[in-house]
């Protein structure tokens, strides 16, 4: 793989604690003014970005989608619906492989579980969570009542609105924001390509550009049984975008660690980004495996086989950057900048305690983050495992007023909780068994087999075998059942013989104990030090500091343009596609589908398909609109490009791009490949 270049580690040198070029995942209520102005000769409105805010939709399943019509229409990447098109596929009616068309609004199906939220208001808080913090107060106890008075700020939101609500941790604790969400969870898929396309190119053009892919899908959000009567919605561009053209990109970037200590890189470096890796292979291999064992087994599980595959390639391009000492150093040189202006300042002893308080937390780390990722994948190893595990955890933080629950039981997130834990989503006995299996295996592998949780988990037997019949014993394959003892309360959660629940039991105490100890020292120690450090970035580099992505609303900058290094445009057409799949022929991932082979002659082979821009982007901004300065769509964010597979930590500004379908490709498929009237119809209005 190509990654970072002299070039490349020359820039980073003024780019890791204030933009450079078109660096930024940037707050809408704290857009680049400056950047914007003098590079792109625009000056947004309030209102337009108001409406750019409440035309962006979030994917909870990860991911990023827009509004695109006045009846609810939802466009996004065909990989971020993926889970839910598999979910209303059959192995006789496999919308992955064949695609879907709902000609009209009675076609369109109803996906089972699928959230989709809307921003429609933000509150600076920091005052509020901040004010929590008392005078001789430990870490721990400091921390603690963050979390309370977030969850009190929730609670208190969500009844005076009704709007779902969320404290937002913004420079890892230098603020706190409060996002209110209008939340639909009655969302039908409409369009779908065949994965063939979507995907084409496969593993081997996976963050490679050129590319030609029709990564997309439309949903649609109903409302009171009715398509949403949208107030803000994005309009089509006709023309799409031109060669260095100024365009924006607008989604929800899952997690950046940009503003991250030396130390704390450090830690991701050697401990937490390797085992995730491990684990990651790991994963991939058993899966392939199972899928290997014939085509049953394959229709099972190719929707996650994609996600890990590509998880891989991310967490691999993650690490060699880590591992890169050129990037590392940059790092060191501008944290060292840093630590000057903290000792020339009034503030040295209170900020410049933060470094050492941060390496501190990452040494506490070190000595049980394997345990708890172990434990933590093995409660989460498969659909019906991770409901188990959380509905244990249901048993005891319901008995619990809301502010002193985990966070993620708050009376605010428990919507989410229970679509997620009633979902009626077609489960596969043998995968869940495979997934099961693999989980105790690791847990058994990490902490030995005479671990007292690894004993108790496997009872007697070996992992797969224990995995087989938990599966073939348990009743949480029924909705139903998994109910009945979220409202039985404890009483009910003790008193079940499923022997899943009995899993879940063997690790909880243990869960419990190395949560807490995350929380108290490592958790709060970063958010009190990170606080410090944002304090000093403020004061040295004033708002010209973005925060990290933290799968909230952000809007990125930049301009269509190709990659020099590789002689790359920054444009293929829908006759690349074919001559792609032509010159490899004997590969399976660049076999087009017969629907493209029989429109060949009635499409316009120099129509833009694919295009890329210098954006700021990463993952879960999969199906951002990409706009123009009018906010109309001119593509839709796919991927990035190889350069950009360090963007978690670091940001090339010369060679990183965003891949996008460019709108008249997109526009052309629809008309003349699927004869989607209807819906090309809706995208013009």
């Amino acid at each position: 793989m190509r990654f970072a270049t002299l070039a490349f580690a020359a820039g980073l040198a003024l780019g890791l604690h204030t933009a450079r070029a078109d660096e930024g995942m940037w707050l809408l209520t704290s857009p680049p003014a400056a950047v914007l102005k003098s590079k792109h000769n625009f000056e947004p409105s309030k209102e337009w970005l108001l409406h750019m805010q409440r035309s962006v939709v979030r994917f909870e399943t990860g991911g990023t989608g827009s509004l695109v019509s006045a009846d609810g229409l939802v466009m996004t990447n065909h990989h971020v619906g993926s889970d839910s098109i598999a979910k209303l596929s059959t192995p006789e009616n496999d919308l992955l492989a064949k695609g879907f068309l709902a000609r009209t609004h009675a076609e369109e199906l109803k996906c089972p579980d699928l959230e989709l939220r809307v921003l429609w208001e933000i509150e600076d808080v920091t005052d509020k969570v901040r004010g929590s913090e008392k005078p001789g107060m430990s870490t721990a106890d400091a921390g603690a009542a963050r979390r309370k008075v977030m969850s009190e700020i929730e609670k208190a939101s969500q009844e005076k609105t009704g709007l779902t609500s969320q404290v937002v941790t913004l420079y890892q604790g230098g603020k706190y924001h409060l996002y209110r969400y209008k939340s639909f969870t009655d969302v039908r898929l409409v369009f779908a390509p065949e994965q063939a396309i979507a995907f084409f190119g496969g593993d081997t053009d996976n963050f490679e550009f050129p590319r030609f892919n029709l990564d997309c899908a439309f949903f649609r959000i109903y409302e009171n049984g009715k398509p949403l009567k949208a107030e803000h919605f994005l309009k089509w561009s006709a023309n799409g975008a031109a060669d260095g053209e100024s365009v924006f990109v607008f989604g929800h970037p899952g997690r950046t660690r940009r503003l991250y200590t030396t130390d704390h890189l450090k830690f991701l470096r050697d401990v937490e980004v390797p085992e995730r890796l491990n684990r990651t292979r790991r994963s991939e291999i058993i899966l392939q495996g199972f899928a290997g064992r014939g085509a049953k087994f394959d229709y099972m599980a190719k929707d996650d086989i994609h996600g890990v595959a590509n998880g891989r390639k991310v967490i691999t391009g993650l690490l060699q950057g880590l591992q890169d000492p050129r990037l590392m150093a940059t790092k060191a040189a501008a944290e060292s900048d840093l630590r000057s202006f903290i000792e020339q300042s009034d503030k040295a002893r209170e900020w410049g305690s933060a470094f050492e308080a941060i390496a501190n937390a990452q040494n506490a780390h070190r000595a049980f983050q394997v345990e708890r990722q172990t434990i933590n994948a093995l409660a989460g190893s498969g659909a019906l495992m991770s409901r188990a595990h959380a509905i244990l955890q249901l048993g005891t933080e319901l008995a619990k007023p809301s502010s002193e629950r985990l966070t993620e039981y708050g009376d605010s997130r428990l919507p989410a909780v229970y679509l997620n834990l009633y979902s009626p989503e077609p489960l596969y006995a043998e995968l869940e068994i495979e997934k099961l299996a693999s989980g105790l295996g690791l847990i058994a592998e990490r902490l030995g087999g005479d671990h007292p949780i690894v004993v108790a988990a496997l009872d007697g037997k070996s992992p797969c075998d224990r995995a087989a019949e938990a599966i073939a014993g348990t009743k949480l394959f029924d909705v139903a059942a998994r109910k009945a003892l979220v409202e039985g309360g404890i009483k009910a959660i003790d008193a079940s013989n499923d022997p899943l629940i009995a899993i879940a039991k063997a690790i909880e105490p243990r869960w419990r104990e190395l949560r807490k100890q995350f929380d108290d020292t490592v958790d709060s120690a970063e958010k009190a030090s990170y606080a410090k450090l944002a304090a000093a970035r403020f004061a040295k580099f004033g708002e010209s500091v973005y925060p990290d992505a933290t799968f909230t609303l952000r809007m990125s900058l930049g301009t269509v343009k190709g990659v020099e290094r590789d002689k790359t445009p920054a444009f293929t057409t829908i006759g690349g596609a074919f001559d792609r799949a032509a010159e490899r022929s004997e590969q399976v991932d660049f076999k087009l589908p017969d629907s493209w082979n029989k429109a060949k002659g009635s499409l316009d082979l120099k129509t833009p398909f694919n295009l890329i821009a210098d954006c700021d982007i990463i993952g879960g901004n999969s199906g951002s609109p990409m706009v123009n300065k009018s906010g109309e769509v001119v593509g839709l964010i796919f991927d990035g490009n190889v350069y950009s597979l360090t963007g978690d930590v670091f940001f090339d500004p010369v060679n990183s791009r965003s891949v996008a379908v460019d709108s008249r490709g997109l526009m052309a498929a629809l008309d003349t490949v699927y004869g989607a009237t209807e819906l090309v119809k809706e995208l013009r209005k």
